[in-house]
């Protein structure tokens, strides 16, 4: 039995081919993807590959998936075909120094998946035990692929300790930085967004921002700092600043943008041997916080269902448009030139509707 799957032969080099169904080893399903959604990452490895992710060629990619469980391997006791799912991407080991200290997003054996650009997708047994989801009738496949991201921002929203009222920077209008900007606005958060996109900023509005600075207008750098201040009380900065670009310049502004006592979050990931520079007198006497964070945790992921699911993250809003499997390609090109958001793809034989954005 044969299905078909995007496979990245290189960077740039994507193919749309036939390859074997796979079959679930025991403890294992196997899901017919419904949906699956364009990702940021996914983007960067489109365009010069990943030193982790992809050991081997050609491989296929994609990690934000829901759909229907196809296939059940032997022993699994909980799901059945036909049960509706989101499946996440990773499951931790539960047993390593970082998971024994609930840092599970560090583990030392972190499994991850991808594969979601195809038909069927097969998950394993730790994703199984620990990180497969049900979805309510009501939640679209495209929708629910979205829990992937939302945990990503979730774990980053919480990580900041934003409460309500305080001032809140949002660098970058991506797929994250739009979700940053809801998770905070629902804290009780005022948000500035500082991006660029006529479509990314008005989805920002869409979703609450106080303030939005068009950088395509005012400028990167000192201007944008400027920008920033001159919007908080007695220009002193914002009380948490979040970097979701990921690019050393980004992160350098954003320790400019903060008040003494801040924290700054470098969400955003910067291509592998970067560097980036601080005043250390600011940082020093002005007792400011870095902090990092990378991917979810089960926990985040489940969370970040139930605030999908409960309606208080209007996901939909970040859903460009819907292609066909087939034409995955022309949704990384057109991601590539700027247009769009999130883009949904689907496999033969079906089609997205997508949900109305509200």
């Amino acid at each position: 039995m044969k299905m078909i799957a995007a496979l990245l032969y290189a960077p740039m080099d994507m193919r749309v081919e036939e390859i074997p169904v796979p079959e679930p080893a025991p403890g294992e399903v196997v899901v017919h993807v419904g949906a699956a959604t364009t990702c940021g990452t996914d983007l960067k490895m489109y365009r010069r590959g990943h030193p982790v992710l992809m050991k081997q060629t050609p491989f296929i990619f994609g990690h934000e998936a829901a759909g229907t469980i196809a296939m059940v391997g032997a022993g699994v006791s909980r799901w059945r075909e036909g049960d509706r799912v989101v499946v996440a991407n990773s499951a931790p080991c539960n047993q390593c120094y970082y998971c024994r200290r609930g840092r599970q997003s560090l583990c030392d054996d972190l499994l991850m998946l991808q594969g979601a650009y195809a038909e069927y997708l097969l998950v394993p047994e730790r994703i199984v035990q620990q990180n497969l989801w049900p979805l309510p009738d009501h939640l679209s496949f495209a929708e629910a692929a979205l829990t992937e991201p939302l945990a990503c921002a979730l774990h980053g929203v919480d990580a900041s300790h934003i409460a309500a009222g305080d001032t809140v920077v949002i660098n970058g209008s991506g797929p994250l930085g739009l979700l940053l900007l809801a998770l905070a606005r629902l804290r009780g958060a005022q948000v500035i967004l500082c991006g660029r996109g006529a479509e990314r900023l008005a989805a920002a509005a869409r979703l609450g921002a106080d303030h939005i600075i068009n950088i395509a207008e005012t400028g990167t750098g000192n201007s944008q700092v400027a920008a920033v201040l001159e919007l908080t009380e007695g220009r002193r900065g914002a009380d948490v600043v979040i970097e979701a670009v990921g690019t050393p310049e980004t992160w350098e502004l954003s320790a400019q943008m903060v008040r003494r006592g801040g924290l700054v979050n470098l969400f955003g990931g910067c291509p592998v041997g970067t560097h980036f520079r601080l005043d250390t007198q600011s940082l020093h006497y002005g007792e400011v916080t870095l902090l990092g964070i990378f991917h979810h945790t089960p926990y985040y992921f489940s969370t970040a269902l139930d605030l999908i699911a409960g309606r208080r993250v209007n996901v939909a809003l970040l859903l460009t448009g819907a292609l066909p499997l087939s034409r995955a390609d022309e949704a990384f090109q057109r991601l590539m030139q700027k247009e769009g958001i999130k883009y949904v793809l689907y496999p033969p034989g079906s089609e997205i509707h997508l949900p109305a954005s509200g």
